[in-house]
């Protein structure tokens, strides 16, 4: 079976569509999300020292959604 044609049988499935979107989602490998304990120590010293300037909460996330 090709992926369009599993992807149309499952876009024809009811609320089951959920469960099986959950359940390939929860197969899926996370990011590498993981900051290392000296990563956030160099992180506050540049903001501490001044080589980085911070910015709001409300600017990270419009720069962030802005780039996908």
């Amino acid at each position: 079976m090709s992926l369009a044609e599993l992807q149309k049988e499952a876009l024809g499935l009811p609320d089951e569509r959920a469960l099986l979107a959950a359940s390939l989602l929860h197969t899926l490998s996370s990011p590498d999300t993981e900051i290392s304990d000296d990563e956030v120590l160099q992180r506050d010293s540049d903001l501490a020292e001044g080589r980085v300037t911070e910015i709001s909460h409300e600017t990270f996330v419009r720069r962030v959604e802005s780039e996908r």
